[in-house]
């Protein structure tokens, strides 16, 4: 799993130098750790700039549901793999047609068991702290993410839009 360390000059979370992803965490559209009280939630398609399809939303929708309910943890992290991008948001490409293809009561019932692009953008009552550690592009549904969160740090090299 993603091990983030703390950067005590700059008060950053980064990742070792020598970090690679696994075929196994790849494979994943988010990575959920939990370390001590910190859930770290990791957008993982790098490849489309962390950008946000029906099934990442899903698995988002009910990591940020685990984190809400669990009493062990206490404040969450959200970022994105690699540096390229915290998130260019929804990914048109894939979420149009999939929403095209929806009855509408479907899309209802879709809408409120997951609310919001990436589960925090409306409807989900989280009241735990939320830390969006902004590496890269971040942008549309992207920086509504981030906006959403409770406080954002962002890289030296992140773009906001």
């Amino acid at each position: 799993m993603t091990k983030l360390k703390r950067n005590a000059a700059e008060g950053l979370f980064t990742r070792p130098s020598n970090f690679r992803f696994t075929r196994e965490e790849t494979a994943m559209p988010i990575i959920f750790e939990k370390k001590d009280r910190i859930a770290i939630i990791t957008i993982n398609r790098p490849e489309a700039m962390n950008s946000i399809d029906p099934e990442t939303s899903e698995e988002l929708g009910k990591a940020w549901m685990d984190f809400r309910d669990d009493p062990n943890l206490w404040v969450g992290i959200l970022t994105g793999a690699g540096d390229k991008a915290f998130s260019a948001g929804a990914d048109l490409k894939k979420m149009i047609p999939m929403l095209a293809r929806l009855s509408p009561i479907d899309r209802r019932d879709r809408e409120e068991k997951f609310p919001g692009l990436g589960g925090i953008t409306r409807g989900l009552n989280i009241w735990k702290p939320i830390i969006a550690a902004v590496n890269g592009f971040c942008l549309a549904g992207g920086l509504e993410m981030a906006m959403a969160c409770d406080i954002r740090v962002a890289a030296e090299h992140a773009t906001f839009g």
